[in-house]
Protein backbone atom coordinates (compact mmCIF):
# COMPACT_ATOMS: atom_id res chain seq x y z
CA UNK A 1 0.00 0.00 0.00
CA UNK A 2 0.50 3.94 -0.70
CA UNK A 3 -0.24 5.57 3.07
CA UNK A 4 -0.05 9.27 2.84
CA UNK A 5 -0.93 10.54 6.91
CA UNK A 6 -0.92 14.16 7.82
CA UNK A 7 1.16 15.89 5.51
CA UNK A 8 2.07 19.62 6.01
CA UNK A 9 4.45 21.08 3.40
CA UNK A 10 4.88 25.29 2.41
CA UNK A 11 6.91 26.77 0.48
CA UNK A 12 6.97 30.24 1.51
CA UNK A 13 4.12 31.81 2.17
CA UNK A 14 2.03 29.09 0.00
CA UNK A 15 0.57 26.29 1.96
CA UNK A 16 1.04 23.01 -0.53
CA UNK A 17 -0.06 20.35 1.66
CA UNK A 18 -2.43 21.26 4.90
CA UNK A 19 -2.77 17.50 6.69
CA UNK A 20 -2.98 15.04 3.40
CA UNK A 21 -4.32 12.08 4.47
CA UNK A 22 -5.20 8.92 2.61
CA UNK A 23 -4.39 5.60 1.31
CA UNK A 24 -3.75 3.68 -1.79
CA UNK A 25 -5.67 -0.13 -1.69
CA UNK A 26 -3.88 -3.40 -2.98
CA UNK A 27 -6.34 -4.72 -6.07
CA UNK A 28 -7.78 -1.58 -7.13
CA UNK A 29 -7.18 1.71 -9.55
CA UNK A 30 -7.42 4.59 -7.53
CA UNK A 31 -7.90 8.10 -9.24
CA UNK A 32 -5.93 10.95 -7.45
CA UNK A 33 -7.77 14.60 -8.90
CA UNK A 34 -7.96 18.51 -7.99
CA UNK A 35 -7.39 21.78 -9.32
CA UNK A 36 -4.22 23.16 -10.20
CA UNK A 37 -2.52 24.09 -6.88
CA UNK A 38 -4.33 21.34 -5.02
CA UNK A 39 -1.46 19.50 -4.02
CA UNK A 40 -1.29 16.61 -6.26
CA UNK A 41 2.04 16.88 -7.86
CA UNK A 42 3.59 17.64 -4.21
CA UNK A 43 2.03 15.01 -2.65
CA UNK A 44 3.70 12.35 -5.17
CA UNK A 45 6.72 14.32 -4.97
CA UNK A 46 6.61 13.52 -1.43
CA UNK A 47 5.82 10.21 -1.67
CA UNK A 48 9.07 9.95 -3.88
CA UNK A 49 11.04 11.12 -1.16
CA UNK A 50 11.88 14.16 -4.25
CA UNK A 51 10.33 16.90 -1.33
CA UNK A 52 10.45 16.43 2.51
CA UNK A 53 7.40 17.12 4.39
CA UNK A 54 7.59 19.73 7.17
CA UNK A 55 5.40 17.17 9.43
CA UNK A 56 3.18 13.86 8.38
CA UNK A 57 4.80 10.46 6.55
CA UNK A 58 4.17 8.82 3.31
CA UNK A 59 4.88 5.53 3.24
CA UNK A 60 5.12 2.74 0.83
CA UNK A 61 5.14 -0.97 2.19
CA UNK A 62 5.29 0.67 5.23
CA UNK A 63 8.35 2.21 4.49
CA UNK A 64 9.59 6.24 3.43
CA UNK A 65 10.96 5.26 -0.23
CA UNK A 66 14.15 6.36 0.08
CA UNK A 67 15.06 3.86 2.35
CA UNK A 68 13.81 1.27 0.38
CA UNK A 69 16.16 -1.70 -1.50
CA UNK A 70 15.51 -1.55 -5.21
CA UNK A 71 12.93 0.84 -5.10
CA UNK A 72 11.65 0.23 -8.45
CA UNK A 73 10.66 -3.37 -7.11
CA UNK A 74 8.36 -1.57 -4.64
CA UNK A 75 7.21 1.31 -6.45
CA UNK A 76 6.96 2.39 -9.96
CA UNK A 77 6.35 5.83 -10.75
CA UNK A 78 5.19 8.36 -13.84
CA UNK A 79 5.76 11.83 -13.26
CA UNK A 80 7.30 13.45 -16.40
CA UNK A 81 7.26 11.69 -19.12
CA UNK A 82 10.19 14.04 -20.70
CA UNK A 83 12.57 13.15 -18.19
CA UNK A 84 14.99 11.18 -20.16
CA UNK A 85 18.15 11.76 -21.62
CA UNK A 86 16.70 12.32 -25.57
CA UNK A 87 20.34 10.75 -27.37
CA UNK A 88 19.47 7.49 -25.62
CA UNK A 89 17.76 4.66 -27.53
CA UNK A 90 14.74 3.65 -25.90
CA UNK A 91 16.26 0.17 -24.64
CA UNK A 92 18.93 1.57 -23.43
CA UNK A 93 17.17 4.60 -21.30
CA UNK A 94 15.53 1.37 -19.34
CA UNK A 95 18.94 -0.61 -19.68
CA UNK A 96 20.28 2.49 -17.36
CA UNK A 97 17.32 2.03 -14.57
CA UNK A 98 17.58 -1.68 -14.88
CA UNK A 99 21.14 -2.00 -13.88
CA UNK A 100 20.79 0.53 -10.96
CA UNK A 101 17.96 -1.77 -9.52
CA UNK A 102 20.09 -4.82 -10.27
CA UNK A 103 17.29 -6.12 -12.79
CA UNK A 104 18.41 -8.39 -15.72
CA UNK A 105 18.40 -7.06 -19.52
CA UNK A 106 15.76 -9.73 -20.23
CA UNK A 107 13.31 -7.26 -18.03
CA UNK A 108 13.75 -4.36 -20.11
CA UNK A 109 12.39 -6.31 -23.84
CA UNK A 110 9.60 -7.93 -21.31
CA UNK A 111 8.17 -4.12 -20.70
CA UNK A 112 9.26 -2.77 -24.04
CA UNK A 113 6.99 -5.63 -25.74
CA UNK A 114 4.18 -5.00 -23.02
CA UNK A 115 4.36 -1.38 -23.99
CA UNK A 116 3.85 -1.86 -27.48
CA UNK A 117 7.63 -0.36 -27.92
CA UNK A 118 9.82 -3.22 -29.11
CA UNK A 119 9.30 -2.01 -32.93
CA UNK A 120 11.27 1.29 -32.03
CA UNK A 121 13.51 -0.11 -28.61
CA UNK A 122 16.27 1.48 -31.02
CA UNK A 123 15.29 4.85 -31.90
CA UNK A 124 16.58 7.39 -29.71
CA UNK A 125 13.72 8.59 -27.51
CA UNK A 126 14.27 11.93 -28.12
CA UNK A 127 12.66 11.75 -31.20
CA UNK A 128 9.24 9.85 -29.72
CA UNK A 129 5.96 11.66 -29.38
CA UNK A 130 4.30 12.58 -26.13
CA UNK A 131 2.41 9.34 -26.34
CA UNK A 132 5.35 7.52 -26.88
CA UNK A 133 7.41 8.70 -23.96
CA UNK A 134 4.23 7.77 -21.59
CA UNK A 135 4.31 4.46 -23.04
CA UNK A 136 8.16 4.44 -22.44
CA UNK A 137 7.52 5.69 -18.74
CA UNK A 138 5.20 2.85 -18.29
CA UNK A 139 7.46 0.40 -19.48
CA UNK A 140 10.18 1.94 -16.77
CA UNK A 141 7.42 2.07 -13.72
CA UNK A 142 6.90 -1.76 -14.62
CA UNK A 143 10.68 -2.27 -14.66
CA UNK A 144 10.79 -3.52 -10.92
CA UNK A 145 7.43 -5.67 -11.66
CA UNK A 146 6.45 -3.35 -8.45
CA UNK A 147 3.05 -3.86 -6.35
CA UNK A 148 2.61 -0.17 -6.38
CA UNK A 149 2.04 2.19 -9.11
CA UNK A 150 2.07 5.79 -8.94
CA UNK A 151 1.35 7.80 -12.77
CA UNK A 152 0.73 11.55 -13.13
CA UNK A 153 -1.24 12.53 -16.09
CA UNK A 154 -0.67 8.99 -18.11
CA UNK A 155 -3.71 9.63 -20.38
CA UNK A 156 -1.71 12.81 -22.24
CA UNK A 157 -0.97 12.51 -25.36
CA UNK A 158 -2.36 9.22 -26.20
CA UNK A 159 -4.35 8.61 -29.23
CA UNK A 160 -7.90 6.98 -29.11
CA UNK A 161 -6.05 3.65 -28.87
CA UNK A 162 -3.21 4.33 -27.25
CA UNK A 163 -5.90 5.98 -24.36
CA UNK A 164 -7.89 2.54 -24.84
CA UNK A 165 -4.71 0.53 -24.43
CA UNK A 166 -3.51 2.65 -20.96
CA UNK A 167 -7.27 2.03 -20.04
CA UNK A 168 -7.32 -1.84 -19.95
CA UNK A 169 -3.86 -1.99 -18.79
CA UNK A 170 -4.18 0.20 -15.33
CA UNK A 171 -7.30 -2.13 -14.80
CA UNK A 172 -5.47 -5.36 -15.58
CA UNK A 173 -2.68 -4.19 -13.52
CA UNK A 174 -4.87 -3.63 -10.05
CA UNK A 175 -7.21 -6.77 -10.97
CA UNK A 176 -3.22 -8.47 -10.34
CA UNK A 177 -3.38 -7.18 -6.50
CA UNK A 178 -1.35 -4.16 -7.44
CA UNK A 179 -2.15 -0.78 -5.59
CA UNK A 180 -2.67 2.15 -8.59
CA UNK A 181 -2.73 5.82 -8.03
CA UNK A 182 -3.66 7.99 -10.91
CA UNK A 183 -3.73 11.54 -11.28
CA UNK A 184 -5.14 13.18 -14.23
CA UNK A 185 -7.58 15.91 -15.32
CA UNK A 186 -9.41 13.89 -17.61
CA UNK A 187 -12.26 12.72 -15.74
CA UNK A 188 -13.72 10.64 -18.82
CA UNK A 189 -10.89 8.18 -18.51
CA UNK A 190 -10.74 7.91 -14.84
CA UNK A 191 -14.63 7.34 -14.64
CA UNK A 192 -13.92 4.45 -16.76
CA UNK A 193 -10.57 3.40 -15.32
CA UNK A 194 -10.73 4.21 -11.40
CA UNK A 195 -12.24 2.54 -8.66
CA UNK A 196 -12.09 4.55 -6.20
CA UNK A 197 -11.29 8.60 -6.44
CA UNK A 198 -9.30 10.63 -3.33
CA UNK A 199 -10.40 14.43 -4.25
CA UNK A 200 -8.31 17.37 -3.26
CA UNK A 201 -8.12 21.46 -2.98
CA UNK A 202 -6.37 23.44 -1.17
CA UNK A 203 -3.60 20.79 0.19
CA UNK A 204 -6.18 19.05 2.00
CA UNK A 205 -8.47 15.66 1.19
CA UNK A 206 -12.15 16.96 -0.20
CA UNK A 207 -13.91 13.72 -0.72
CA UNK A 208 -12.23 9.84 -0.40
CA UNK A 209 -14.75 7.75 -1.99
CA UNK A 210 -16.27 4.96 -3.78
CA UNK A 211 -16.61 6.07 -7.63
CA UNK A 212 -19.73 4.31 -7.97
CA UNK A 213 -21.21 5.87 -4.48
CA UNK A 214 -19.76 9.20 -5.48
CA UNK A 215 -21.76 9.14 -8.72
CA UNK A 216 -24.81 7.93 -7.20
CA UNK A 217 -24.39 11.20 -4.67
CA UNK A 218 -23.88 13.06 -7.46
CA UNK A 219 -26.88 11.93 -9.15
CA UNK A 220 -28.78 13.05 -6.14
CA UNK A 221 -32.31 11.34 -7.36
CA UNK A 222 -32.37 13.47 -10.29
CA UNK A 223 -35.49 12.56 -13.27
CA UNK A 224 -34.96 14.23 -16.55
CA UNK A 225 -38.27 14.68 -18.37
CA UNK A 226 -38.92 15.93 -21.83
CA UNK A 227 -42.42 16.92 -22.82
CA UNK A 228 -43.97 18.91 -25.69
CA UNK A 229 -44.02 22.88 -25.17
CA UNK A 230 -47.32 23.00 -24.48
CA UNK A 231 -47.62 20.67 -21.82
CA UNK A 232 -44.17 22.07 -19.55
CA UNK A 233 -46.49 24.21 -17.21
CA UNK A 234 -48.91 21.45 -16.81
CA UNK A 235 -45.96 19.01 -15.73
CA UNK A 236 -44.14 21.60 -13.66
CA UNK A 237 -47.69 21.67 -11.78
CA UNK A 238 -48.79 18.31 -11.13
CA UNK A 239 -45.25 17.37 -10.37
CA UNK A 240 -45.21 20.52 -7.53
CA UNK A 241 -48.14 19.44 -6.23
CA UNK A 242 -47.17 16.04 -5.69
CA UNK A 243 -44.11 17.83 -3.42
CA UNK A 244 -41.44 17.52 -6.03
CA UNK A 245 -39.09 20.07 -7.21
CA UNK A 246 -38.86 20.95 -10.66
CA UNK A 247 -36.80 23.32 -12.36
CA UNK A 248 -36.67 24.13 -16.27
CA UNK A 249 -33.36 22.36 -18.11
CA UNK A 250 -34.24 23.70 -21.72
CA UNK A 251 -37.10 23.51 -24.04
CA UNK A 252 -39.68 20.85 -23.53
CA UNK A 253 -37.42 19.93 -20.65
CA UNK A 254 -37.54 20.04 -17.15
CA UNK A 255 -35.72 18.41 -13.96
CA UNK A 256 -37.30 17.34 -11.10
CA UNK A 257 -35.72 15.83 -7.71
CA UNK A 258 -37.60 14.33 -4.70
CA UNK A 259 -39.61 11.85 -6.44
CA UNK A 260 -38.41 8.46 -8.37
CA UNK A 261 -38.86 8.14 -12.01
CA UNK A 262 -41.62 5.92 -11.33
CA UNK A 263 -43.51 8.17 -9.62
CA UNK A 264 -42.88 10.67 -12.06
CA UNK A 265 -45.02 8.58 -14.49
CA UNK A 266 -47.75 7.63 -12.27
CA UNK A 267 -48.07 11.33 -11.18
CA UNK A 268 -48.18 12.59 -14.60
CA UNK A 269 -50.35 9.92 -16.56
CA UNK A 270 -52.47 10.95 -13.27
CA UNK A 271 -53.42 14.30 -14.25
CA UNK A 272 -53.85 13.31 -17.80
CA UNK A 273 -50.28 15.14 -18.90
CA UNK A 274 -48.45 13.76 -22.03
CA UNK A 275 -44.90 13.02 -21.86
CA UNK A 276 -41.71 11.88 -24.16
CA UNK A 277 -39.09 10.74 -21.67
CA UNK A 278 -38.43 10.47 -18.37
CA UNK A 279 -35.06 9.28 -17.04
CA UNK A 280 -32.78 9.01 -14.40
CA UNK A 281 -30.24 11.40 -13.96
CA UNK A 282 -27.05 9.97 -14.47
CA UNK A 283 -23.90 11.60 -12.80
CA UNK A 284 -20.59 11.95 -14.66
CA UNK A 285 -17.30 12.04 -12.83
CA UNK A 286 -16.67 15.33 -14.03
CA UNK A 287 -20.49 16.79 -12.41
CA UNK A 288 -19.54 15.50 -9.29
CA UNK A 289 -15.91 16.69 -9.13
CA UNK A 290 -16.95 20.45 -10.36
CA UNK A 291 -19.84 20.56 -7.20
CA UNK A 292 -16.93 18.93 -4.94
CA UNK A 293 -14.19 21.47 -5.75
CA UNK A 294 -16.12 24.56 -6.48
CA UNK A 295 -14.78 26.43 -3.52
CA UNK A 296 -11.10 24.85 -3.87
CA UNK A 297 -10.59 26.48 -7.41
CA UNK A 298 -7.74 28.91 -6.74
CA UNK A 299 -7.00 29.80 -10.43
CA UNK A 300 -9.88 31.02 -12.64
CA UNK A 301 -10.43 32.66 -15.83
CA UNK A 302 -12.18 35.70 -15.54
CA UNK A 303 -15.84 34.61 -17.63
CA UNK A 304 -15.28 35.63 -21.21
CA UNK A 305 -18.33 37.24 -23.11
CA UNK A 306 -19.91 34.30 -24.53
CA UNK A 307 -20.01 32.74 -20.80
CA UNK A 308 -21.44 36.27 -19.51
CA UNK A 309 -23.80 36.70 -21.78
Amino acid sequence: MIVVNGLRKRFGPQTALDGMTFSVEPGQVTGFVGPNGAGKSTTMRVILGLDAPDSGTALVAGRPYRSLDRPLCHLGSLLDAGALQPGRTARNHLLWLAHSQGLPGRRVDEVLEGAGLQGVARRAAGGFSLGMRQRLGIAAAMLGDPPALMLDEPFNGMDPEGIIWMRHHLRALAAEGRAVLVSSHLMSELQDTADHVVVVGRGRVIADTNIAALLHTAAAGRVTLRTGAPFVDAAAGVLESAGAVVSRAGEGTLTVTGLAAERVVAVLTAGGVPFAEISSHRATLEEAYLELTRDAVEFRAAAGPEATR
